[in-house]
């Protein structure tokens, strides 16, 4: 029978880059300022969608909830990672690890479904403009969030409960800058199938399935734009719909790029590296993106810091 030194676990060593010291400053610059940028720019998102009445309708109520997803799932682990980048302590505490593992889960787990709910949103407001004041109701929208961040969030608590009550023994070092959850079961020495089944499984229900949605979306969208009679609607059209596809294309491709990739390869430094560029660069282009593509967006944005000069 197989016997384990297994020991009580109170703390993990998270790796990140310790190995390439000369790296640690560079990116410590690079991921501050964009981290800046990200809390600046969905704050901006959220603020103007609140207070501009225009943008009350549900394409900028789900833009919202992913400048807030973006927000929570970048100040999930780019403090800390910031000061182990200026530290050889790069220690985190076993509680710690369990919430910053849970809400990176939740997080992402919620954009993959919110996204998937932005393009059925763009496909009623095209394909079916005249019904779409009655199909996405405000009841709908707020349904529709709801359920994401709730199943979302029972799942990642889930799977988080079920990864930290593993054994771990010999060393607790997390190969990786936060505690994601792959990095974390590969120092347990018990069995992880439970884990793994629910991780498949989870897969499963938010890469394929929101995927195949999101295509089956913008293949109607388009078949639709290419209907309509005049250029300047077909613009209208391509442009609403463009920044909500740029956002997919970067979010699935990082995530297909780092979880599908084969997994028998040497781990290399421009792997580490893109892992965190896509942690932290993904989050900032999304406000970027809407708000430069987008001109209801920069028009509401100018009346909101007009009337804030105003009152001053």
């Amino acid at each position: 029978m197989k016997t384990f030194n297994m020991t009580e676990v109170s703390e993990f060593f998270l790796k990140g880059f310790s190995a390439y010291p000369i790296l640690e400053p560079l990116l410590f610059l690079f991921c501050s300022t964009m981290y800046l940028v990200t809390l600046l720019g969905n704050t901006a998102i959220v603020v103007v969608s609140v207070l501009d009445v225009h943008l009350h309708t549900p394409m900028y109520f789900f833009l919202s909830n992913l400048s807030i997803l973006d927000i929570c799932y970048t100040s999930s682990f780019t403090p800390l990672m910031l000061v182990h980048f200026l530290s050889t302590q790069k220690i985190i505490s076993f509680i710690g690890c369990a919430v910053q593992m849970c809400v990176g889960l939740s997080t992402g787990s919620t954009e993959c479904l919110l996204l998937a709910i932005m393009a059925y949103d763009r496909y009623l407001a095209i394909c079916w403009p005249l019904q779409y004041p009655v199909l996405m109701s405000c009841q709908l929208c707020v349904l529709l969030v709801g359920a994401a961040w709730a199943f979302s969030l029972l799942k990642s608590v889930t799977e988080t409960v079920i990864a930290m009550k593993l054994p771990f023994c010999g060393h607790h070092v997390i190969s990786h800058f936060s505690c994601e959850i792959l990095a974390v079961l590969k120092l347990a020495c018990g069995d992880t199938s439970v884990s793994e089944v629910f991780l498949l499984a989870g897969s499963i229900l938010l890469l394929p399935m929101p995927l195949t949605l999101i295509c089956l979306s913008y293949t109607l969208i388009l078949v639709s734009i290419l209907r309509v009679p005049s250029a300047a609607g077909r613009r209208k059209a391509l442009s609403t719909c463009s920044a909500h596809l740029t956002v997919v294309v970067l979010f699935y491709g990082a995530v297909i790029y780092m979880y599908m990739k084969p997994k028998n390869k040497e781990a290399h430094v421009a792997d580490e590296v893109f892992t965190v560029l896509y942690a932290v660069v993904t989050p900032m282009l999304n406000p970027v993106i809407y708000s430069l593509r987008n001109k209801e967006v920069k028009e509401a944005a100018r009346k909101v810091w007009s009337r804030s000069w105003t009152s001053k």
